[in-house]
């Protein structure tokens, strides 16, 4: 089927939600934001020659994300979908390739998704790289701690998101692949039915000496029955004081709601405080990742290339700008000094 691939246009977007509605399930009226562009967010759609309608879409995020303690400029891939008359056809694997040709142009390093199907995604050079998790936990069987003496917890407000980005910032750089979250979309006004934030009706801050050191937010949900939940989508510290604060928060709706669903980061000083061995159920989505340009992930992550230097190891990129998406490549590594 001859394509026509192009970024798409705020004229293009209404369509563009109908077709990810019918691959993903959502809601048949799209959300403001679906409808509108957005910085550092590049949709691109495929269009039949013939008809003229869309028949495939991809986003592409610029971010940042840490790697070794250094931020590196990325390409986040969401919102993959294709027309059903036309899947296995080809069209999302040229899709994604003007996406990575126009995300290395751009100066991107590495690219990261997650996958509905893993094998399509390896096939066009993606690897998983980690899982996302998440347990959900009986309130009642949560640590009644108390704030730690020091320890301050106060409520949050829309002016402590700078806030909550920094303490995130401190906790995430200490691990490969997490998101920046700085710049582009992640700088778009909160919505105003929950201005603390996406997902988040409660916010809660712990600080030690002025200084904040813990984050907790999360959505309270529905009832105070067996079926009520809290569902949590930041619950970061940075000192051990400030997750036994944090956790005693949670453990204050025990009376109110059965569940509370939490983010995992093992390793860090949450997850020493949470009793995840008994975890009533785990979640866990799988992540990919794959090089975009391999001399600018090295030297973005602070290696810097000895003239004549190799090492052993080999990169099957499968993809190079100019080619479709398929095929294979390799790449001998500048050794980091």
């Amino acid at each position: 089927m001859p394509l026509t691939i192009r970024e798409m246009t705020a004229d293009d977007l209404a369509e563009a939600w109908t077709l990810g509605r019918w691959a993903f399930g959502g809601p048949a009226e799209a959300p403001p934001r679906a409808l509108a562009v957005l910085p550092e967010t590049h949709r691109w759609g495929a269009y039949d020659d013939a008809t003229g309608r869309l028949v495939g879409k991809v986003t592409d995020h610029e971010e940042n994300s840490w790697w070794g303690g250094r931020q590196v400029p990325s390409a986040d891939i969401s919102g993959v979908a294709v027309a059903p008359e036309v899947r296995g056809g080809g069209v999302a694997r040229t899709l994604l390739t003007a996406a990575l040709t126009a995300a290395r142009d751009r100066g991107a390093a590495v690219s990261a998704l997650y996958p509905t199907v893993s094998a399509a995604y390896r096939s066009l050079g993606w690897e998983i790289t980690g899982l996302l998790g998440s347990a959900v936990l009986d309130t009642a069987a949560l640590p009644v701690l108390r704030a730690p003496e020091g320890v301050v917890l106060r409520p949050g407000t829309p002016a402590d998101r700078a806030a909550v980005v920094d303490l995130y910032e401190q906790v995430a750089r200490g691990f490969d692949g997490p998101l920046s979250r700085r710049g582009g979309r992640w700088e778009l006004p909160a919505r105003d039915e929950q201005p603390l934030g996406d997902g988040v009706d409660l916010l809660t801050l712990a600080e030690q000496d002025g200084v904040v050191t813990g984050v907790l937010g999360y959505e309270r949900g529905r009832g105070y029955g067996a079926e009520a939940a809290l569902d949590v989508s930041d619950l970061l510290a940075t000192t051990p004081a400030a997750a036994r604060a944090l956790v005693d928060v949670l453990a204050g709706w025990r009376t109110v709601t059965r569940t509370v669903d939490v983010p995992l980061l093992l390793g860090d000083a949450v997850s020493g405080v949470l009793p995840l061995e008994r975890a009533t159920a785990r979640g866990t989505q799988v992540f990919m990742h794959r090089l975009v340009d391999a001399e600018r992930a090295v030297a973005a992550r602070g290696g810097r290339r000895r003239r004549g230097a190799r090492c052993p190891s080999r990169w099957s990129t499968r993809w190079r700008p100019g080619t479709p998406a398929a095929g294979g490549w390799s790449s001998t590594r500048a050794r980091a000094g």
